[in-house]
């Protein structure tokens, strides 16, 4: 991997290169996010790559050619402009090339074919972040996907949950999230300062398997409130 580096005087520091893997609804708010954090930050380059599973949209035209050409998912995030500095890429590998910081949110079941794809291509120091809600549960046990992500890929992956929904995060309406980290407080910062605006509040703690199990077990618990309302059972069931 090339390394870039800019030079103030006697300070030198890497300029560090974002990819998203995934452009769903999560995936595509989050690359609004670090796109408008990436042009802040000197730290980091301008452009953000984001991975997308190539769609054939019914007017006939390719998902990330739209995207490419509106600024914007017109199938997963309708009306939000991401940013001009988001460059969707149907290529997986074309997409990690150069990148030093990955997030990965795709769906959960399709992390591990992804990791295939990907193993043996990371090259220099890379850093990952899972944004994904799920696990791996296999006859042997069940896998965290930070865990697989760290497993297969041989890097070092933080990951960052909160109790939130996609959408709103989008319209700018306050939200919270929170890293989790293993040990390198500085990476974890580098994701705060990715993610962080104004109205999504983000905070590192240092315990990624207890932050990502909270960030699954949330899904399972907005899944039983929705039965709740699907048999009109009233707010008192939910408790």
């Amino acid at each position: 991997m090339e390394e870039n580096h800019i030079t103030d005087g006697e300070e030198t520091a890497t300029k560090y290169k974002v990819t998203i893997v995934g452009s769903g609804n999560w995936g595509s708010v989050a690359s609004k996010l670090i796109a408008s954090n990436t042009l802040k930050l000197n730290s980091f380059h301008d452009e953000v790559r984001m991975w997308v599973f190539e769609e054939i949209l019914p007017t006939g035209d390719k998902l990330t050619q739209i995207i490419n050409k509106t600024n914007e998912n017109v199938k997963y995030l309708h009306g939000i402009k991401l940013g001009k500095n988001v460059v969707a890429d149907p290529d997986l590998e074309h997409a990690v090339k150069d990148a030093n910081m990955l997030v990965f949110v795709a769906p959960h079941q399709f992390m591990e074919g992804i990791c295939k794809r990907l193993a043996g291509k990371m090259k220099g120091d890379v850093q990952a972040i899972s944004l994904i809600k799920g696990m791996e549960v296999k006859t042997e046990g069940p896998c965290m996907i930070s865990t697989l992500i760290s497993k297969q890929l041989g890097i070092n992956c933080c990951v960052l949950m909160g109790a939130n929904i996609a959408d709103g995060i989008a319209q700018e309406k306050f939200s919270e999230a929170t890293v989790g980290y293993r040990e390198d407080r500085e990476v974890a910062q580098r994701w705060v300062q990715l993610f962080g605006t104004p109205y999504f509040h983000v905070s590192a703690v240092q315990d990624v398997e207890g932050v990502e199990l909270c960030g699954t077990l949330k899904n399972v618990v907005a899944i039983a409130a929705g039965f709740v309302d699907g048999m009109e059972m009233g707010n008192n069931a939910k408790v």
